[in-house]
């Protein structure tokens, strides 16, 4: 169901600029092509979106459902993401005032919006993003038949930018002229392509086979497949880096980094190991002891948002120097570097 221009979306973000919870709403902000009306944060409300996010786009930020309808939007994008994957009441109450004005809906979170409206007005729709799909099937390794490169995001922990390092190198192949595809995996993913595996509702025994089966769709009409990564071998919670790596069965790796983080956000007890250590975890158990082959590491894409300029350049040339391997950021800085690498 992609979201195109003919839309008029309005994303729902309280707290989500300046807080952690945004990931979803300012990852479809930067990326999708869609008419993006107005964005709903009382946190934020009249500032400037460009100055507090850094994304080139000059939208109205507006403090309720109530004021964005001056815009006419017709769909209501959730982009916040609360712990435990429920609203707060005040932020339900903005989606009902949503839906009884007629909006259609876009929902990212685990909790589903079809089953609590049921009636709807003519044309109007709800889209929940995290469904499992019909029909899923075990993986068998099948994706090693393709012919096309297929490049996996990982990363040292969550939230540190592999969908966005993903949709920047393939930015840059589609640029190219290549025939190139996008798997996304995670609803933010999902909202902005149209298409993907919602991995985190699909249950763990067919986890792997989901992602076998969209990049057995979409690897036979490219030659170079991104597919998004999610989660991080070293976090504690996390059970989506192997599926990927599985289903995939990439021919490399990229990864990804928040430069200067020592261990797994909010949890201080749990220490991200030396880069080149994480390199060698991640291409032992990508190539199983050669059983899928040699899959190594090609690049690291190194977040630097919180640095300015200077600082961003000394900590890539630093990441360059430990791992031996290419390193650039690919929000901040051109992807064909990575692009390069990937070949």
């Amino acid at each position: 169901m992609p979201l195109t221009a003919k839309h008029r979306i309005a994303i729902l973000l309280h707290q989500g600029i300046r807080g952690d919870n945004g990931k979803t709403g300012l990852a479809f902000l930067r990326y999708s092509e869609a008419n993006i009306v107005a964005v709903i944060d009382a946190q934020s409300a009249g500032e400037s979106l460009s100055q507090l996010t850094g994304i080139d786009k000059e939208i109205p930020i507006v403090a309720s459902v109530a004021e964005v309808l001056t815009y006419n939007p017709d769909v209501l994008l959730i982009g916040i993401a609360p712990s435990g994957g429920k609203l707060p009441l005040a932020w339900k109450e903005e989606v009902d005032r949503a839906i009884a004005s007629g909006m259609s809906l876009v929902n990212g979170l685990h909790t589903s919006m079809a089953s609590k409206y049921s009636k709807l007005q003519p044309g109007q729709w709800i889209w929940d993003i995290r469904r499992e799909p019909s029909g899923l099937k075990i993986a068998s390794a099948q994706a090693r038949t393709l012919s096309c490169k297929r490049i996996l995001t990982v990363g040292t922990d969550m939230a540190v930018g592999k969908m966005s390092t993903s949709l920047e190198i393939y930015r840059a192949a589609k640029a190219r002229g290549m025939k190139t595809e996008f798997v996304a995996t995670g609803q933010g993913g999902i909202a902005i392509t149209g298409q993907g595996i919602p991995l985190d509702a699909v249950r763990v025994d067919f986890a792997a086979g989901a992602v076998e089966e969209i990049v057995m769709q979409l690897g036979q009409q490219c030659d170079l497949l991104l597919v998004e990564g999610q989660g991080s071998l070293i976090h504690p919670a996390s059970t989506a880096t192997l599926p990927l790596i599985r289903g995939s069965q990439p021919t490399g790796l990229i990864l990804v980094h928040r430069a200067g983080q020592k261990h797994i956000h909010n949890l201080p007890s749990v220490l991200i190991p030396p880069l080149p250590e994480v390199i060698q975890l991640y291409e032992t158990l990508a190539s199983a002891g050669g059983t899928f082959g040699r899959v190594k590491v090609k690049a690291i894409a190194l977040n630097t948002f919180h640095l300015d300029e200077t600082n961003a350049k000394k900590a890539i040339e630093k990441t360059q120097e430990l791992t031996g391997l290419p390193c650039s950021d690919a929000v901040r800085f051109k992807a064909d570097y990575f692009l390069d690498a990937c070949f």
